[in-house]
């Protein structure tokens, strides 16, 4: 029986581009294809303003800005519980708060005590589940620099690290000449862990970025296609990244 499974990716979204969404595409193609696993639904995670960023726009604004680009999307799910924290949290209890809740809903008599309004980002058919044993895997959907982030003295801790990778686990987009392979091996814990790591090479590039998105704006260029065109309209009719407000 194959594994169920939700990819959480947490992140800026500041835009959401159009390969925020690709990722969740070529993850779910990818464990379905290797057969082990059944993604039963996607969850995009913004940053809480804490995380204090260069350039990074209120949450607000990124909210509704995911919830336009998803528009549509039948499978991956907005969750905005991480900004409406007090303060900024760690990844670590990110996919804890939302593994935790998945599995209390699967395993709740009627689903008695649990708020429907709180729990929005919960994947439609995840109903058809409840009563199951097995539960469901809240796996972290990230890129290639994410990982190697790890390798950063300083910038994650030990037990952070450990439970992410141990207790829930990777799916690692990479481009075609990346080498995350290498770097698993230089890492001791990451070694450790690697049947946790499931390594998806991107064969089709992209190499569509927020930072990008954010310059060609500035500059008044043409991001069509990039990111949604809905996404491009509420941009420009709040002047967010000095987008020009006149221009719709």
């Amino acid at each position: 029986m194959r594994t169920p499974v939700i990819l959480l990716a947490c992140g800026c979204f500041n835009p959401p581009t159009n390969m925020h969404l690709r990722m969740f595409e070529i993850a779910r193609d990818y464990l379905h294809r290797m057969g082990a696993y059944e993604v039963i639904g996607g969850i995009i995670s913004p940053v809480h303003d804490g995380y204090g960023k260069k350039e990074l726009v209120s949450s607000t604004h990124r909210v509704n800005m995911i919830r336009t680009a998803l528009h549509g999307n039948d499978w991956v799910k907005l969750s905005d519980w991480e900004v409406k924290q007090e303060c900024w949290t760690t990844t670590r209890q990110i996919l804890q708060y939302h593994q935790n809740h998945v599995n209390a809903y699967l395993h709740s008599d009627n689903n008695i005590d649990i708020n429907e309004d709180e729990l929005k980002w919960m994947p439609d058919n995840i109903k058809k589940r409840c009563g199951d044993s097995k539960g469901v895997t809240v796996k972290l959907l990230c890129g290639a620099d994410l990982l190697e982030s790890f390798g950063t003295p300083g910038l994650w801790a030990d037990e952070d690290m450990e439970a992410i990778v141990g207790q829930h686990g990777l799916v690692v987009i990479t481009r075609c000449n990346g080498n995350p392979s290498e770097f698993i091996y230089n890492s001791d814990m990451l070694t450790k862990y690697m049947a946790n790591i499931l390594i998806v090479t991107e064969w089709i590039r992209n190499e569509v970025s927020s930072t990008k998105i954010r310059r060609a704006l500035r500059r008044s260029e043409s991001v069509k296609y990039l990111i949604a065109d809905k996404v491009i309209d509420y941009i420009h009719k709040h002047g967010l990244y000095g987008a020009d407000k006149t221009h719709l």
